[in-house]
């Protein structure tokens, strides 16, 4: 088995590991922040997206410094930073007081965090252009395998043990990540010198097409800031579509997972879909389909409506970050990928971090049907920019 494969397979694991862990919390969020003191709808909501957000944050930040470090050292040892760290930092959490040490926790997080975004430039640089759709498409499986199976354990978990015993059983699949990685990966590097290496701007006008590249920065951006904005209130949602549920946090669970059985099923289809009429194409189609699931949502009446949509939105979300990812690969020079990457996972950290805190604000303040008109209104916006970039550099090439 060739070596970019056989390290597929490896960060695929770990990919699925790590989408299971850091999952397994999302349901009971909320609910864990009101069990630490936080009262009222607005508030809650508030210090939602700010708990959520805040790992994000600091994400954004460092990514790049850890793409940076990844063209130096090598893309393994950012994996096994990665897991280990947040494995310590998941540990803590379990033990904290207030939301204030929660926030802080969440933002340590965001510091040592990165395992899939590090195995996705691993993979991305390791692999041959012409299978570099199917490849990430298969590697985005192992993180929407992981986000399926971990909202539904932990909100079986928060309901059978409570919710802080969670934090504590969501650190040793971090920590399996961190052995699996270290004894199975194996990367073929040769580390550059940093004289060697180019500055920001020098990489910047080296892209054959930088309009291009920074265009794929706004629509990581806007796919996560749309995706991510309702996740941290999400079960204050089910609980207002549900009034009478006694199983809460399994419930927001099973609607947080929905998303996931979706592009399980269509990640790799869509991949070779990708390599076969190409990734612009499949992109706009997907950004288009993801909004028209979307703002349904705003109009839902009950959960099972609700559960069915956020199926069409995982549908979507399975061609929209290969598709990025795939032209990332297609128009970045081989010694730039780390950086090309981690300025990606910047724009998708930002999107992360100020999705969830505009959307908290947004359904605190307006309702949560707000909430949905506004996301969906952004991501066809999106759609219509993208299209009209590509069709410029259509007009270049011809």
């Amino acid at each position: 088995m060739p070596l970019w494969k056989r390290n597929l397979v490896v960060v695929w694991i770990g990919s699925f590991l790590t989408a299971a862990a850091l999952s397994l919390v999302l349901p009971f969020l909320p609910l864990f922040i009101e069990e630490l003191g936080v009262n009222g709808r607005q508030e809650i909501t508030t210090w939602s997206g700010v708990a959520f957000g805040a790992t994000f944050l600091v994400a954004a930040i460092v990514s790049p410094i850890w793409g940076r470090l990844a063209d130096k050292k090598g893309r393994k040892l950012m994996l096994l930073r990665a897991s280990l760290g947040m494995s310590i930092v998941m540990f803590l959490i379990s033990f904290v007081q207030d939301v204030y040490q929660l926030v802080f926790l969440r933002l340590v997080m965001g510091a040592v965090s990165g395992f899939i975004s590090a195995g996705i430039t691993m993979v991305a640089s390791q692999t041959p252009k012409e299978k570099s759709g199917w490849a990430l498409g298969t590697l985005s499986t192992g993180g929407i395998a992981g986000g399926l199976l971990g909202p539904l354990i932990g909100g079986f978990l928060a309901d059978m043990i409570g919710l802080r015993p969670v934090f504590l059983f969501t650190s040793i699949p971090l920590f399996l990540t961190f052995l699996v990685t270290y004894f199975f990966v194996k990367e073929d590097f040769v580390p550059l010198q940093t004289k060697k290496m180019a500055s920001a701007k020098e990489i910047i006008q080296s892209l054959r097409h930088p309009e291009l590249i920074l265009s794929l920065f706004l629509t990581t951006f806007l796919i996560q800031f749309a995706a991510q904005s309702i996740s941290p209130i999400l079960s204050l949602y089910v609980r207002e579509l549900s009034p009478g549920t006694e199983r809460l946090a399994l419930l927001s669970g099973i609607v947080a997972s929905a998303p996931g059985i979706a592009a399980l099923i269509a990640a790799q289809r869509l991949g070779r879909l990708s390599d076969k009429i190409g990734a612009e194409r499949v992109l706009f189609f997907a950004l288009l389909i993801f909004a028209a699931f979307l703002i349904p949502q705003a109009f839902v009446t009950d959960t099972s409506q609700l559960i069915i949509l956020r199926m069409g939105i995982g549908f979507a979300t399975a061609a929209l970050m290969p598709s990025v990812q795939a032209l990332l690969r297609k128009h970045t020079p081989a010694n730039a990928s780390g950086r090309i990457f981690g300025y990606n996972q910047s724009a998708q950290f930002m999107g992360n971090f100020l999705g969830p805190l505009a959307g908290g604000q947004i359904a605190g303040h307006f309702g949560f049907e707000a909430l949905f008109l506004f996301t969906g209104l952004i991501v066809i916006t999106n759609a219509v920019l993208e299209r009209t970039q590509t069709a410029v550099l259509s007009k270049k090439h011809s």
